[in-house]
């Protein structure tokens, strides 16, 4: 007969929402910006993309940050831009990272993944790719992301395809334009043997030029849940619309993904100049916790920033706290009343039931991007029809030269 012991039953762990409220010894989603060089000028670029900055980390400076990753046992990072690819370095930093067991998803507009980049990802399995893509067609994605930028993008998934890839992802930002189109988006996922990823507009870096003619109607964003109700248990979505949740009829489950402002709790962002940011929808001086170089690295400043213990703090909701939907979607996002000039401690501006449209209409002052990357004049909207899109006069191609020069193929301005 087999001996047992009595061991006590374990403590309860509790939600998981609540300990990501507290702060995770390490991130569990870093992004990290490489660069702010951009063959695109995405009319709703978050980091305000095109030049690159002269004060770039180094190689070997991007290569210690990794060896502080893999002591911190962060599990991958989300590597983005600009456009990441355009880096020199890009190949030598992931296969850097891969070998020292930090996993890289990396997001591209699709610029270098020609045939044999895709048969080199295909034998990786440590590397994920994100296919950034704003339209399901070349009118509305080119409206947004620039003329050529749709075909490049498609190229990139059949490339990748045609390599044995499995599983690219295809990133799409909701848009009012494009809200119509996610039956297509995930057409053309299952078509590629990718998985649709969506997110949020944010207001931030040039989105906030355009947010209020881009961002989805409120009878679009009542379309955008039912969608995602029918559909999202095959959709990645992250933190992006939890704002959504108050949507939810009594005792019908939530929506995929995690309900709860993650900025300095479960993710941050680490720009192309060591600076580090509670949020990347949030590249704003009011939001840096600090300077890998200067303030100790990353572990330090992830940590023990003042930034970041603070929002581990319990935060004040204000009046949403009396919301019978608090719970769902918690005040929403801190990074879309900031840019839009609303407080805090306040509804979301695309709260669903209305309060953040009635502080919208009200007096309000919106913060200035403190920085800005791009080339020159960029991309604006047209006045324009109600049903036309955005960017309709636009004629410049994406550059396929920028390795050496970001503003390869452009004309000065």
């Amino acid at each position: 007969m087999t001996a047992t012991l009595d061991r006590p039953a374990p403590a309860p762990v509790g939600r998981l929402v609540d300990q990501f409220e507290k702060g995770l010894d390490a991130p569990i989603c870093l992004t990290w910006e490489l660069t702010y060089a951009c063959n695109l000028s995405c009319v709703h670029c978050l980091s305000s993309s095109g030049k690159r900055d002269p004060r770039e980390l180094s190689t070997e400076q991007c290569k210690a940050i990794i060896d502080e990753l893999q002591r911190m046992q962060v599990f991958y990072v989300n590597i983005g831009g600009g456009e990441p690819t355009v880096r020199s370095d890009f190949w030598e930093l992931v296969d850097y990272a891969t070998s020292h067991q930090v996993g890289v998803k990396f997001s591209t507009n699709g610029l270098k993944i020609d045939k044999a980049v895709a048969a080199r990802l295909a034998a990786s399995d440590y590397v994920d790719v994100q296919i950034s893509l704003d339209g399901a067609t070349a009118e509305v994605n080119d409206a947004v992301r620039g003329p050529g930028s749709f075909d490049m993008a498609i190229r990139a998934l059949e490339n990748l395809a045609e390599a044995g890839f499995s599983d690219a992802k295809i990133s799409v930002v909701v848009t009012r334009h494009n809200v119509s189109q996610l039956d297509e988006f995930k057409a053309m996922a299952d078509k590629f043997g990718a998985t649709l990823r969506i997110t949020r507009l944010r207001p931030s870096g040039r989105g906030a030029d355009v947010w209020d003619d881009l961002h989805p109607l409120p009878s679009q964003q009542r379309e955008l849940y039912a969608w995602l109700v029918a559909h999202g248990d095959g959709v990645l979505t992250g933190d992006s619309f939890f704002h959504l949740a108050a949507f939810a009829e009594p005792g019908q489950g939530g929506l995929p993904g995690l309900n709860l402002c993650g900025a300095g709790r479960v993710v941050c962002l680490i720009d192309p100049i060591g600076d580090v940011y509670a949020c990347p929808f949030a590249i704003h001086e009011n939001f840096l916790a600090g300077n890998i170089l200067s303030d100790g690295g990353f572990r330090t400043i992830w940590q023990q920033s003042d930034l970041f213990l603070e929002l581990r703090e319990p935060q004040n909701a204000g009046a949403c706290t009396k919301c019978a939907h608090f719970d769902a979607c918690r005040g929403g996002c801190m990074a879309a009343k900031f840019f839009t000039g609303l407080p805090l401690a306040g509804p979301d501006p695309e709260c669903v039931q209305g309060f953040g449209e009635q502080l919208l209409a009200g007096d309000r002052t919106a913060p200035t991007a403190n920085k800005d990357h791009s080339r020159g004049v960029p991309l604006t909207l047209m006045t324009r029809p109600a049903h036309s899109v955005p960017g309709a006069g636009m004629t410049r191609p994406p550059s396929r030269d920028c390795d050496e020069n970001p503003l390869a193929g452009f004309a000065p301005v």
